[in-house]
């Protein structure tokens, strides 16, 4: 008998406990481990998004509240001390605006345009830089000065290199047979585009040098070897090797400095301000007008608006054209 109760479970009070008793305590201690499982899977769901609060709460101040903003303001109509709601009003004027079917226009050659010779020559100067050369380290300190100048210079010192009068740029046009005379091609509505573009060129440059230099640099040496053992020519290899390696990173950099230059408007307007007679005149810059000089907030809202739905859908297809990159790499 004393052995068959030494082998039941005690009680709290020193009795041999009912089974009431074994079966609860087993009870409470599962709920009790359920519980603390329950509060550390939310403490470790919760423990990221603490991490991310300062960055989170930053891009919703800086992004995510200026973009709302900008969207109720494209939906009003602003005059000089009052506002009226006009819901897609702006939208509907911007079907029949004439201006804004050339600044589109303009806003295409003025990317394409300046797009274009930035790439290649980055491209080229990348790769010149990836060789070892007398006075490297010099050529690469100038490729990167025009990163470091401000656009508003940028613009003024470009403006002064065409100008007739104090530049040099005319006379040498002229004296190449470019030009009937030494005149500035920004008065002209034939040429004034290509005195923005060419500045812009200047300035983004090393934009593709650093990045296309730093690109080719991570390429391990391995595969080059057997082409070269094969006699396979320079633009073989660059073309079979380099440039799908490159593929990825062309990818995201040209998208990066598509939409930078869309949205670029200090330097034309710095060396044009749009004109002459609209010729130079983009969606970045017809914004800029439209907000701090005809003073239409809500018209200049809904350009932006249009401008960043088309930005939003290049950058989609350049995003699925990098992961299809990335797959074939």
């Amino acid at each position: 008998m004393t052995g068959q109760n030494s082998s039941l479970p005690s009680s709290r009070s020193g009795w041999p406990a009912t089974n009431n008793e074994v079966v609860s305590l087993p009870s409470r201690g599962g709920k009790l481990v359920l519980g603390l499982r329950k509060r550390r899977n939310v403490a470790l769901a919760i423990e990221p998004w603490l991490y991310l609060s300062p960055a989170l709460v930053l891009i919703v101040t800086v992004l995510l509240v200026p973009l709302i903003i900008g969207i109720s303001y494209s939906l009003r109509k602003f005059s000089a001390f009052h506002s009226e709601f006009v819901g897609l009003g702006q939208y509907r004027a911007m079907m029949s605006d004439s201006v804004l079917q050339g600044a589109l226009i303009n806003t295409l050659w003025w990317t394409v345009g300046s797009l274009a010779f930035q790439f290649f020559l980055g491209l080229g100067l990348a790769l010149i830089l990836n060789r070892a050369f007398y006075g490297r380290k010099l050529v690469q300190a100038l490729v990167f000065l025009p990163w470091a100048v401000p656009i508003f210079l940028t613009g003024l010192t470009w403006s002064w290199l065409f100008n007739p009068l104090v530049g040099p740029l005319p006379h040498w046009f002229h004296a190449i047979g470019l030009q009937a005379e030494p005149v500035t091609i920004l008065a002209s509505p034939e040429t004034a585009m290509w005195g923005p573009i060419t500045a812009n060129v200047w300035f983004g440059i090393p934009f593709f040098a650093i990045t296309l230099r730093a690109a080719r640099k991570s390429i391990p040496a391995a595969p080059y070897a057997p082409p070269a053992l094969h006699g396979a020519t320079a633009w073989q290899q660059f073309t079979k090797i380099t440039l799908p390696f490159l593929a990825p990173t062309i990818a995201i950099t040209v998208m990066l400095r598509t939409v930078w230059i869309a949205t670029f408007a200090d330097l034309i307007y710095v060396m044009t301000a749009g004109g002459p007679a609209g010729s130079t005149n983009t969606i970045a810059t017809y914004i800029y007008v439209s907000a701090f000089k005809s003073l239409d907030k809500g018209y200049a809202s809904a350009l932006a608006v249009l401008l960043l739905v088309l930005l939003i859908g290049y950058a989609l297809i350049v995003i699925q054209l990098r992961r299809m990159l990335l797959k074939e790499v």
